[in-house]
């Protein structure tokens, strides 16, 4: 049922809560108030709950999901060599079921969209299953295909070259990826672990194809310092000019964690259109340290906001990372009154919506991809003094109720309605 209408709501509009009604037509937003057309249109009694826009995930690795808590306590280089060893290991059997927990537990916490940043992998079967569980969840997806071309197995100036092939082939793979998830949720992206892991040429090429094809290149950035020394040291340059003197840079970038990035970078990106994807959760986990996020707010970037792979944060939990993205921001800078609900979910929703081309919040001739929150669910959540404090401060995904998709309810009463959790469960329990 993607046509329909959702009453007895209040609903999170440009930046106000307000009583509506939403009406529903072949999964997209396309009025307020029912009007006598939409007479023979199915009711949903929204039950006095509150209405948000569905939240965009713009960072995580759903491979991980089954590596929660791995390496903890290892510093970032010792941490990735930790995970790369699992992901070079990885089945296909084993992805799908990743994939499937992790993005159930995304949804769970109100995501709609999720952009995947997949590692190299020379392997379509990994692909597939991935593709697969994805599928399933019936969430929307932007899959970065993982991209290398420089190899070291010490990771620090490369990547693990059992995990690469040459570049040729993964874009041409891209190219039949896109066939094959063509009137699908999924599309694609390009994912490049870092700096570090492309030659000046291999940047080149992929900002060519990138820009040719319209699309989305992910790559983490300054995380920790070592992208920067490594880039000094190989290349004479810092990370941020190192990608900027091959054109890599443009509005359809999006620089992760950025921990690092300072106010050079900052006018940098700012200049080029860079988005970024805040992970604070992981940061702190990692012991990266504090992006800053005012001052890339300041410079005119965009922000937007993930949650990481489970093997950095070890939740998928979208909610917890609104809440401690601003908690974070507030310690560091000694400042309660920073980064409020309205700017939380700002980062969370519309921040994305240029880096990634697509159209996000609750809007006429937007897509249906909605949540619906009841605090009722929860104890912890009431009295409800004001819903964005509620949201921000106490809610948890035992207050997810419906999730919509396209207009479709992947999450309803907090359940998938797509996934046989019993099943999927023992599956994991049994993993080996």
């Amino acid at each position: 049922m993607r046509s329909f209408v959702l009453t007895n709501i209040t609903a999170y509009l440009e930046k106000e809560w307000a009583p509506t009604e939403v009406v529903v037509i072949d999964g997209v937003i396309a009025a307020f108030k029912a009007g006598p057309e939409h007479a023979d249109l199915p009711r949903i009694d929204g039950g006095d709950g509150h209405l948000i826009p569905g939240f965009v995930n713009s960072h995580t690795h759903l491979q991980q999901a089954i590596l929660r808590g791995v390496g903890e306590g290892l510093p970032l280089l010792e941490w990735l060599r930790c995970v790369g060893e699992h992901t070079v290991a990885a089945t296909p059997e084993q992805t799908y079921l990743s994939a499937l927990a992790g993005g159930l537990e995304l949804l769970r916490s109100g995501v709609t969209t999720v952009v995947e940043h997949m590692w190299p992998n020379p392997s379509d079967d990994v692909h597939q299953a991935m593709i697969r569980a994805l599928d399933e969840l019936g969430i929307r997806v932007v899959l970065g295909r993982g991209v290398a071309d420089r190899a070291d197995i010490t990771r620090k100036w490369g990547l693990d070259p059992r995990l690469m092939q040459p570049l040729d082939e993964v874009l041409t793979h891209i190219d039949a990826l896109d066939k094959q998830l063509t009137g699908t949720r999924i599309s694609t992206a390009l994912a490049v672990p870092n700096p570090r892991c492309l030659t000046p040429d291999g940047m080149v090429q992929v900002g060519e194809y990138a820009r040719a094809a319209g699309k989305t290149v992910s790559i983490h950035v300054l995380e920790t310092t070592t992208d920067d020394d490594m880039c000094r040291a190989n290349a004479g340059l810092s990370a941020v000019d190192y990608l900027d003197a091959s054109g890599f840079l443009t509005d359809r970038t999006l620089a992760v964690h950025c921990v690092n990035l300072d106010a050079h970078g900052q006018r940098v990106f700012a200049e080029r259109g860079v988005a970024v994807s805040y992970n604070p959760l992981s940061n702190m986990r990692l012991g990266s340290g504090v992006a800053p996020v005012p001052a890339m707010l300041a410079a005119g970037i965009d922000v937007t906001l993930g949650v990481d792979g489970a093997a950095s944060n070890d939740t998928q939990d979208m909610l917890l990372a609104l809440r401690m993205g601003a908690y974070l921001q507030r310690a560091a800078h000694k400042k309660a009154d920073l980064l409020g609900i309205d700017a939380m979910l700002h980062m969370a929703t519309q921040a994305s919506s240029r880096v990634l081309n697509a159209k996000s919040g609750i809007a006429i001739g937007n897509p249906a991809d909605f949540t619906l929150l009841r605090f009722d669910r929860d104890f912890a959540c009431l009295p409800v003094l004001h819903p964005g404090a509620t949201l921000l401060t106490a809610a948890s995904s035992r207050v997810v109720d419906t999730v919509w998709v396209d207009g479709e309810a992947v999450i309803r009463d907090g359940n998938s309605t797509r996934v046989d959790v019993a099943d999927l469960v023992q599956r994991l329990r049994h993993m080996r």
